[in-house]
Order: structure tokens, then C-alpha cells, then sequence
């Protein structure tokens, strides 16, 4: 009995479909690659509820005449290969015949197409592969390409899909990695009879940016360029200051094809290996140029991954364009702003430290006899005035033994008043009827006794317990304390309400999730609004976020959101939980206030804290025993 049979041609049409078209978006990025072949200078992109019940491309190419357009849905049937000799140097973005006949095999599919010079065009009607009926039609010159009811013959595919807005934002990242791949083409991409963006079509590479990437990318990047024996690299790359919590705003294009290369990831990342703090990212937009018999397009049914002939000639001049582009930023006079940006920085500093010092400190004596009645203060305006000679004596007590209570932006010990109400209640007894919150019941009896060394290399605390030394990464293990505070829900999350909005440009695909989500956000402390463009209004942000990182944090959140939670990862919620922790967290690298290292040395050596959310140590032990060793004092 014969177990081998043939599969009937509609059931290899459907299994052949699932490699090209796996979303709404691969539907429009086949689609538009076509009409990019065919020679257009305008195309329109339309959808409807993500593109799964309606995508509409349009383009002003050289048409098809009747003949062509019933030949354009047969499998296999293309007009850019005649022979196995062009598969060693393909140079149109489609050449294998198969996006047309794959969806139409899974949607409805409706061709309005006009020859250029024709008096007349064509209207084809096609459902699930079978083509309906063929006319004359009037229209203009060009092709117009109408999907409806993607995957209604395949329910096993439809039930993978995801919500309309995270389809509709595939669809937006497709669109905008077309249009910058030729800034020479006009794409204007409307959704939901709403224009969402249009190109210039100017061949302009930072109009094109402007309008597909927003205006903040766009004023900041740098020019790239190298070149090489046939081989060249231009484009555009951002500065350090202005990197990602991921990789989402690179973009390669080999001769106009966009690619997932990590070749050419490491290679950008690598020019900015001494740059940019672990788990920050370059932007990019990059052209590379190469003959088109070294490089290999036939490698993934997608055409988004493939071969170079040789490695080495791309990696290096990927990294040289970087290289460039900063040393070229490096060579701005930037020498005469430096004086007035360290005495703001200065003068910030300062004001943040009076600030946040604690009450003896900012006031003598009699200061404080003045300005409050005097009989509360008549203890305290007997106490002679310390000398400048005393204040080492006043840092070391502020340090080593006085609670912090002042952080109000980092520790979330509320307004001024709830901090009076604070100090007040731990200077009275406790009352036995006041039940013990969770937070007490974990605190040990007794900490450990401790000594705050310093800090060292701006990054790590140094700390003398016992007969050892404790190195703490005080940003991993603030990051881990606000996270597990986040995480507890023991208090509300606190918010602060903003005088005047921000504007914040996380990115097209990045902002449709994030206001997919604006529920899961607003209970974080967030209040977004769709600003248009891709961008966000932020009315309202968690206390502890500065305004001014925004972008970044809500790039790092859509980014969360996009995944679903990595693989033995983080889910969803925490990985959003962790990156509004490691905006809020003290930063590494930077020199930071003593009376900032107490809580974070306390829930260290109490075991709060051992690990960063994502589950690095965040400690380092050294005895004293091995230092005697060392120093042969054993």
C-alpha cells in the first residue's frame, strides 16, 4: 500500500503561502516591493482593523497588460528571471513569483492594472487562488493591488493572529522600512482613513528620516560613510547620547534590500564598544553598496536575511562608516559651551544636595531659632554653631548615623508633610495597637554592623562588614530594590503631574503598543495620548522618571510589550516593571550622593536584595583574611 501520495495543488498552494505571507505585513511589504520593481515613484498604502480585513497599495508603475495580470498569480511566474544566470546577481527586490500566488491563495484579492500608453486597463477578481473574472476596466496608469479577509480559508493561521493595533503597527514598521530603502519614492501610509505619514520622495535620506523615524532622530544623527573595492557605506547613525534599550531603530539596506544581518549589527556595535553602557544600542540608517554577485538574496523565503561572498571587506567598512560618523562629532567646537555646562551641572548639584540634606544641615542654629517658635526650638538654639573646621564631623554623622528620609523622588517617602509625619512617628514609641506591616516583619532584629568606605570608579560602594569588604553595584541593586517595591504593590505608585506636556518619540510600531496598553501604563503612573506621527503626550510619569529619559523608557516598554516577555526571561508585566526601575535607579558610572547609599547598603546586607531583576549579582565579597595573604601578613 502506497503511503506516499502528492498533495492536491490547493493544499501546497496553502503550505507554500504560510513561508511568504505569515501576517498582514508581509502581505504589504511583498506588495510594495513589487511596485518598487515596477518602477514607481508614489505609492499609497492603505488598511483597515490591522490590515486583516482590507490592504490597498497603489503605485504609479509601468502596469501590466491583460495577459500579465491573469499570468501574475500563477506560482512560480515572474518577469525578473529568465534563467538560472540571473540568480548570481539579482537585482530587483522580488524575483521568485510566489508572493502573488501565496496571497491570493489566502484572501480575496481584487487587481486594478493600466499599461503605460495602454487606452484601457484591467480588473481581475481572485478568491483563495482561483481567479472569478477578468475585465476592461478604466483606471488610471499603474496598479492598484486590493486585499480583503486575509487567512479566511486557513482559521488555523487567523488564530494566531494578534489584536488589530499590534498588526496595524507591523504594518507601519513594514511600510517605513520601504520607504527607507528608497528615499526616491514618495509613500504615503494611511490607517484607518487616518494619514499616518508621507515621504517627500526627494531622495533626500534625512527628509525621508524626518518623516518616517520623527524629528528627534532625525536633528541628531551623524553622517556615515566609508568605502572600499566595491563596496560602499553611507548613511546616517546617532550619537551616544541619543542610543536605545534595543535594537529596534537599526536599519541595514544591501542595494536597496532591508536585512537582518548580525554581521552588520556587530559591526556598528562594535564602533561603539567604548561609547555606550552595557545595553544601550545605536540608531542607524545605512546603504551598503556591493556588487550584486557577492552577495546572496536566496537564502530565506522572506528575503530578509543573507550571504556575503566575503565577511571581512563588510564588517570593516560597516565599522568605519560608525567610526566616522563619530569622530566627526567629536570634532565639533564644542569647547566653549564646556565652561557654562559645568556650572549648571554645578550649580544642580548643589541645589539638589540642599535639597535633599536632612534639617540640621541646612541651617545654623539660630537660623532655625528665627524662623520657628521658640519654645520648640529653644534646645536646639543652644547648641553652639559648628565651624567650617567641624563639617567632617557633620558628614560623617549625617552618613554613618542618621536615617534618610530626604529622598523623596528616589524612595518615595511622599510630600514634605508625610516626611514631618515620618520623623515624628519614629520619634515616638510605637503604639502596641499599630499592626506590623509587611515591611517590618521582614526587617531582621538586628543589622549587621557596617561601615560605608566610599565609592569607587562611580559605580560600586565599598563597604567594611565584619572581616570582609563588600563591593556593591549600587545601581543593580537600587534597580532591584525599586522593582521588588513595584512589583509588591504594597503602596500606591506614586505620580507626578507635569506643568506643561512632553512629547515623546518612542518609535511608530513602539507607540501603537504602548497605547494598546495605556490601562497597564496608567497604573504605573503613566497617561499617554496619541500625539500623530508616532508620537506619545505624556501628561502624567512616575515620580522617580526624569522627563527628559522619557523616549528611551517607553522604547525599552514597547520593546516588553512587542516580545510578550523573553524566553526564560521576564514575562511581560516585569519586564516593564524592570525597565521603569532601571530608569529610576541611581545611575552607574556617575559619582552619587553618600546619603544615597544607605537604603541600598541596608537591603544588601539585611538579603533584600542579592540579584538585579534580570538576575545578575549584585554584590562581591573579599576577606580579609585573603588581603593578609596577599600582602603575606599569614
Amino acid at each position: 500500500m502506497n503511503r506516499i501520495c502528492k498533495l492536491p495543488p490547493h493544499v501546497a498552494d496553502l503550505i507554500a503561502a504560510g513561508e511568504v505571507v505569515e501576517r498582514p505585513a508581509s502581505v504589504v511589504k511583498e506588495l510594495m516591493e513589487n511596485s518598487i520593481d515596477a518602477g514607481a515613484s508614489a505609492i499609497t498604502v492603505e488598511i483597515q482593523r490591522g490590515g486583516m480585513s482590507y490592504i490597498r497599495i497603489t503605485d504609479n508603475g509601468m502596469g501590466m497588460s491583460p495577459e500579465d495580470a491573469s499570468a501574475a498569480f500563477q506560482r512560480h511566474a515572474t518577469s525578473k528571471l529568465k534563467d538560472e544566470r540571473g540568480l548570481e546577481a539579482i537585482r530587483t527586490l522580488g524575483f521568485r513569483g510566489e508572493a502573488l500566488a501565496a496571497i491570493a491563495a489566502v484572501s480575496r484579492v481584487q487587481l486594478l492594472t493600466r499599461e503605460k500608453g495602454s487606452l484601457e486597463g484591467t480588473s481581475l477578481h481572485m478568491e483563495a487562488g482561483a481567479e472569478l473574472n477578468k475585465e476592461p476596466a478604466g483606471c488610471p496608469e499603474g496598479t492598484t493591488i486590493i486585499v480583503r479577509d486575509l487567512f479566511f480559508n486557513t482559521p488555523a493561521r487567523l488564530k494566531f493572529m494578534k489584536k488589530d493595533a499590534a498588526e496595524g503597527a507591523g504594518v507601519s514598521a513594514a511600510v517605513i522600512r520601504c520607504a527607507l530603502s528608497r528615499p526616491e519614492v514618495s509613500v504615503r501610509f494611511i490607517r484607518e482613513g487616518r494619514e499616518e505619514f508621507q515621504t517627500a520622495g526627494d531622495g533626500d535620506i534625512r527628509s525621508c528620516a524626518y518623516a518616517l523615524l520623527g524629528r528627534d532622530f532625525a536633528k541628531t544623527m551623524l553622517m556615515a560613510e566609508s568605502s572600499g573595492e566595491g563596496l560602499s557605506v553611507t548613511g546616517y547613525v546617532s550619537p551616544p547620547s541619543a542610543a536605545r534599550g534595543n535594537r529596534s531603530g537599526q536599519y541595514f539596506f544591501v542595494n536597496g534590500r532591508f536585512v537582518k544581518s548580525q554581521l552588520l549589527q556587530t559591526a556598528l556595535e562594535q564602533a561603539f564598544r567604548n561609547s555606550l553602557f552595557t545595553g544601550r544600542y545605536p540608531a542607524c540608517v545605512l546603504y551598503i553598496d556591493i556588487k550584486h554577485s557577492a552577495v546572496d538574496v536566496n537564502v530565506h523565503p522572506a528575503k530578509t536575511e543573507i550571504k556575503f561572498m566575503q565577511e571581512k571587506p563588510v564588517f570593516d567598512a560597516v565599522y568605519r562608516a560608525a567610526l566616522s560618523a563619530l569622530s566627526s562629532e567629536n570634532e565639533a567646537p564644542e569647547l566653549r559651551l564646556a565652561a557654562s555646562g559645568a556650572k549648571r551641572a554645578e550649580a544642580s548639584r548643589q541645589q539638589e544636595a540642599v535639597r535633599l540634606e536632612p534639617g540640621p544641615c541646612r541651617r545654623s542654629g539660630a537660623e532655625k531659632a528665627e524662623s520657628a517658635p521658640k519654645a520648640a526650638h529653644a534646645e536646639t538654639a543652644k547648641k553652639p554653631e559648628r565651624s567650617p573646621a567641624d563639617m567632617p564631623e557633620i558628614v560623617e554623622q549625617l552618613v554613618f548615623s542618621q536615617p534618610v528620609l530626604a529622598y523623596r523622588d528616589r524612595w518615595g517617602t511622599g510630600t514634605e508633610e508625610e516626611k514631618a509625619a515620618t520623623e515624628k512617628a519614629e520619634q515616638a514609641a510605637p503604639s502596641p495597637e499599630r499592626p506590623e506591616t509587611a515591611a517590618e516583619k521582614e526587617k531582621p532584629e538586628e543589622l549587621p554592623s557596617y561601615r560605608i568606605v566610599g565609592e569607587v570608579f562611580g559605580g560600586y560602594i565599598v563597604v567594611e562588614s565584619g572581616p570582609e569588604v563588600i563591593f556593591i553595584d549600587k545601581h543593580a541593586a537600587h534597580e532591584r530594590l525599586l522593582f521588588d517595591r513595584l512589583k509588591s504593590q504594597e503602596r500606591e505608585t506614586m505620580s507626578q503631574l507635569l506643568l506643561s506636556p512632553v512629547i515623546a518619540e518612542p518609535g511608530r510600531e513602539e507607540a501603537e503598543l504602548l497605547l494598546a496598553n495605556a490601562e497597564l501604563l496608567d497604573s504605573l503612573g503613566f497617561e499617554i495620548e496619541d500625539f500623530g506621527g508616532g508620537a506619545l503626550m505624556l501628561r502624567r510619569l512616575p515620580a522617580d522618571i526624569d522627563a527628559g529619559g522619557v523616549s528611551a523608557l517607553l522604547s525599552e516598554i514597547g520593546e516588553a510589550l512587542r516580545l510578550g516577555g523573553r524566553p526564560g526571561g521576564l514575562g511581560r508585566e516585569d519586564e516593564i516593571l524592570a525597565a521603569v526601575a532601571c530608569k529610576a535607579a541611581i545611575k552607574a558610572g556617575k559619582g552619587s550622593d553618600p546619603l544615597e547609599w544607605r537604603p541600598v547598603v541596608e537591603a544588601v546586607l539585611t538579603g533584600r536584595v542579592k540579584y538585579c531583576p534580570h538576575g545578575r549579582p549584585v554584590t562581591m565579597r573579599l576577606a580579609k583574611r585573603q588581603l593578609d595573604k596577599n600582602f603575606k601578613r599569614e
